[in-house]
């Protein structure tokens, strides 16, 4: 397995003093903390009765209880942050993979390498490569792969043979093309949905024309030729008008569903339901590829969360007995049949809802996907590189003088 070390992670900040302090009082209280027969946990999402069945058996088996607190993401970061301020943070975290640099930085983070070396279930091998390298920051891991997730290309059948590509485009320029014959359907008519609210979309796709986006040097490179392109590639499907700049402001079974308002689309396996659940008409009638190739690849994008142990845990070993729990095959099927998350466990992939044709495209596109940068100021340079994608797809920015200064901006955060 490659490994990939951590870019940019900078000096140590004053969020680090004030968790190394923190910790160092925790150690003299640590009368008042919970004996070892409880683990706190904090499991990022809406609610815990997604997890709870995988807890609820842990405890069956060793006795020890699971104290689970719920936090929704739209608080996950600022509650991390009170966390690492104050050194009160859980036994065991669910990190979003984009968080991790940031709080390994920050010394929130628990070196697991030896319990990592030690095991063979939490053996790296056994796990999707690129979900194995959010963990990993200078040569040393700090989480272990939970769920992951990827994007494929969701395509109406019907509609796509009757412009000539009845399993879909394979590359840009047939997905160019094919979008721009189904916009001539008639007005209001799309070929392919641009997400303008996806802070990895045109990341993705300057992957995939062989950009960096951040060096090996350490610096933004959102104004090279490589990023221009895709840049430019996305923005042709707007002057063209295969594609909408504007919030169509209507549900996936009237966009996708019916006459196929917008038979095109980039997402993850979370798709496949709502489309079951929210269209009626259109059974045998849409598939899902891997993403078309670009002129250097056809790379997605690797998402997901890591398990990991928060450094101020009295509890390591406890800790990382359920992590390893948490990741069995038996419990990542719990958690799939709860929430449809897909498992970063590749064994795990032999089991049989991962035969369906249509989920196992994202087994094979996560053979081909890597993950965003691992840098601590990744949630700013994203917000950034949003604002400056919806100026250039709906307000027509110059688009290397947007990204000029987007690439300006992205040096400033990261510095």
């Amino acid at each position: 397995m490659v490994k990939i070390n951590k870019l940019l992670l900078g000096t140590t900040s004053l969020l680090s003093l004030s968790l190394l302090a923190a910790c160092g009082n925790g150690d003299e209280e640590s009368s008042s903390e919970e004996s070892s027969d409880t683990l706190s946990v904090w499991m990022m999402g809406d609610g815990n009765e997604t997890v709870q069945p995988i807890f609820d058996a842990y405890t069956e088996e060793t006795g020890i209880e699971v104290d689970l607190q719920s936090i929704p993401w739209s608080a996950a970061h600022d509650r991390l942050l009170t966390a690492v301020a104050s050194g009160e943070g859980p036994d065991v975290v669910q990190m979003g993979s984009t968080y991790m640099a940031e709080f390994t930085d920050a010394g929130a983070l628990l070196d697991i390498s030896d319990y990592i070396e030690s095991s063979d279930a939490l053996s790296p091998e056994n796990f999707f490569e690129g979900n194995v390298a959010t963990t990993m920051f200078d040569d040393n891991y700090y989480g272990v792969p939970w769920y992951t997730e990827t994007r494929a290309l969701y395509y109406r059948t019907d509609l796509l043979e009757e412009v000539g590509y009845p399993e879909g485009p394979s590359n840009w320029e047939e997905l160019y093309d094919a979008a721009v014959k189904l916009s001539e359907r008639g007005d209001n008519m799309y070929g392919f949905d641009i997400n303008l609210k996806e802070q990895t979309f045109g990341p993705m796709f300057a992957k995939q024309n062989g950009s960096e986006i951040i060096n090996e040097a350490g610096e933004p490179v959102l104004n090279e030729p490589e990023f221009v392109e895709a840049i430019e590639y996305l923005h042709s499907f707007v002057e063209a008008g295969a594609t909408t700049n504007q919030d169509l402001g209507i549900e996936l079974s009237q966009s996708f569903g019916g006459e196929g308002i917008v038979p095109m689309f980039i997402s993850g396996p979370w798709s496949i339901s709502m489309i079951e659940d929210q269209t009626t008409d259109i059974e045998g009638k849409w598939d899902i590829r891997t993403l078309p190739e670009g002129p250097v690849s056809n790379v997605s994008n690797t998402g997901g969360a890591n398990l990991a142990v928060w450094s101020s845990s009295d509890h390591p070993d406890e800790a990382m007995d359920l992590i390893e729990h948490m990741v069995s095959v038996d419990s990542l099927m719990t958690y799939y049949d709860t929430t449809s998350s897909l498992p970063a466990l590749v064994e795990a992939w032999e089991e049989e809802p991962f035969q369906d044709e249509k989920i196992a495209v994202f087994g094979e596109q996560l053979e081909n996907s890597e993950h965003m940068p691992l840098i601590e100021g990744w949630d700013r340079m994203s917000q950034a590189y949003l604002s400056s994608f919806e100026e250039i797809m709906v307000g027509g920015a110059d688009i290397q003088e947007t990204l000029d200064n987007l690439n300006q901006e992205v040096q400033t955060i990261i510095e």
